[in-house]
């Protein structure tokens, strides 16, 4: 399997995120700093979300690209738009819910320009569990399929937090 990656490009007010290969959870802390970077972004007027080289994205990494849509809600004319033509990454953006927050296409209205590859951002075991509790937190809010998918694992993972941490 092809390894992750992240590149990014901003022009003319539209920024492209694209992820490539195997998006995991070690790449979250790189989604999450987008996240926030666009969340304050000047002179945004679109976002686009480019997964047509992406062979896998784990949950917790679709989370983070929930906190994308999240982080630009009301700040744009129109919603972040996915550009998605596996069928089965179609079926499970679908079944996640993401077309209430995103507009899911299958290309592109233009090519993005040169995207430049996003520098890993380092996390250590404790923030990528927050990060994963944060991707399952907001995946649960988006729909009631998610809410029963990943309640049990959200329970699991904040018992095991307070065990490490009692308070």
């Amino acid at each position: 399997m092809i390894e992750g990656r992240i590149k990014a490009a901003f022009d003319s007010g539209v920024f492209v995120l694209k992820l490539c290969g195997d998006v995991r959870l070690t790449l979250c802390a790189t989604l999450d700093a987008e996240a926030q970077r666009l969340a304050d972004l000047p002179g945004l007027r679109a976002v686009m979300v480019d997964l047509r080289e992406a062979t896998n994205v784990d949950s917790t990494a679709l989370g983070f690209l929930a906190k994308v849509a999240l982080a630009v809600r009301g700040r744009l004319e129109q919603p972040p738009t996915i550009v998605a033509e596996h069928p089965d990454v179609r079926r499970m953006l679908d079944v996640m819910g993401f077309a209430r927050y995103f507009t899911l296409v299958e290309a592109p209205l233009t090519e993005p320009a040169e995207l430049a590859e996003l520098p890993h951002v380092e996390a250590d075991e404790k923030a990528i569990q927050q990060r994963i509790l944060e991707a399952h937190r907001i995946l649960m809010h988006m729909s009631e399929h998610n809410r029963h998918e990943f309640q049990p694992l959200i329970e699991l993972l904040e018992s095991q937090h307070a065990k490490v941490s009692p308070h």
